[in-house]
């Protein structure tokens, strides 16, 4: 079981003081947490992608190389990597690149995104994003395997005897999640090729969430990788904690309210009432994400949104020391019994690195999450 936090780099105005951070501020705060993240031993950063006003990570694998140079056992992801605008050649190229760079603590998100502008922006059609998507992961999953290549496809100029470089690292491909909120072709896409659904867990109904991982678990057996219980499904969540569960809701209550993502739509108790949302002291926190396990069976990772809507870096820093302390220590003990027995309870790598499965494929159970190699 994986913890880790994630970040979508939204620039916002704190709405208690009025500030707001530069760019520039915005995206050193982003490699702050993740350093942070290390150094109180969580296992995982991710950063969103986006292309449009207020959000500055453009260029996740670059940012990921930044934290890849000051970290050594983080495993460094994407909450989303744009499988739909952008060229699969590039996505291949750049996150073999970035794997040589980190020793193997690399892996991604694949997933279509929320921002409808973006395709014509990169010369594709909104219309067309499930076909793009599917045959842009198609290639890609090709390049990280295959030699000279020759591919004929609608999103992108032929390819003729074409190789990626650098070729993945060892060998084996950077471990590939396929994030969801609502569709169900993108569980398929996952179980087909055996790798890992990510269901974002913010601000849906848990049944909306549960509904897809149990039509991907039942694909991923379906297709032959395994059982329905050693599908490797990952999951997001966001919480928001102090001692005292009122401090909690004080305190976040602003900036839930100035959320494009939570408020203007129903209030705080509402949404912590009706997604996973979790707002409060440790305790309530803990109990909250206990119960995502109910609905939806054992899960290999765990990431957190906790820089979001203008929350101030030293708050964030402490609400990753706080996940540390008093979170994450109980959740590890409390899921680990329930980890389904056979080849895939425990990925490769695990005993030796404690903190990152390794991303490698031991040939006796389902693929499992980035990790980190022998150097």
């Amino acid at each position: 079981m994986q913890f880790g936090v994630f970040s979508v780099g939204d620039v916002a105005s704190d709405p208690l003081t009025g500030r707001t951070p530069t760019e520039y501020e915005r995206i050193k705060a982003m490699t702050a947490i993740a350093v942070r993240a290390e150094e109180v031993g969580l296992d995982v950063f991710a950063t969103g992608e986006h292309h449009n006003p207020p959000h500055v990570p453009s260029s996740p694998p670059t940012l990921l190389a930044y934290v890849a140079a000051r970290t050594e056992r983080l495993v460094l992801s994407t909450a989303t990597t744009l499988v739909t605008t952008n060229d699969p050649v590039r996505i291949a190229e750049e996150f073999a690149l970035l794997q040589h760079l980190a020793d193997g603590r690399v892996d991604l998100t694949l997933g279509r995104g929320n921002v409808p502008n973006v395709y014509p922006w990169f010369g594709q059609d909104l219309r067309q994003a499930v076909a793009l998507a599917r045959e842009n992961y198609a290639l890609l999953h090709r390049l990280w395997r295959e030699e000279n290549i020759d591919w004929r496809g609608r999103s992108r100029a032929r390819l003729d005897g074409f190789t990626s470089t650098p070729r993945p690292l060892d060998g084996v491909p950077p471990f590939v999640w396929h994030g969801a909120v609502r569709s169900p072709e993108t569980a398929e896409r996952a179980a087909y090729y055996g790798d890992g659904f990510f269901v974002d867990n913010l601000a849906a109904p848990v049944g909306q969430y549960a509904r897809l991982v149990e039509l991907y678990r039942t694909r991923y057996a379906e297709h032959g990788h395994g059982t329905a219980e050693q599908a490797v499904v990952g999951l997001g969540g966001q919480v928001f904690v102090r001692a005292r569960s009122q401090d909690a809701v004080r305190e976040f209550r602003p900036y839930f309210d100035g959320s494009p993502v939570h408020g203007r739509r129903e209030s705080l108790e509402e949404r912590t009432e009706r997604t996973p949302l979790a707002v409060g002291s440790p305790d309530e926190v803990i109990e909250k994400i206990l119960t995502f396990r109910e609905a939806y069976g054992d899960y290999r990772r765990q990431l957190f949104l906790v820089d979001h809507a203008g929350l101030p870096r030293e708050t964030v820093l402490e609400q990753i020391d706080l996940l540390a302390e008093q979170i994450v220590p109980v959740l590890r003990r409390e899921l680990a019994p329930a980890r389904p027995p056979g080849p895939g309870a425990v990925p490769p790598g695990l005993a030796a690195f404690p903190t990152g499965p390794a991303a490698v494929l031991s040939g006796q159970g389902p693929p499992v999450p980035a990790g980190h190699r022998p150097h």
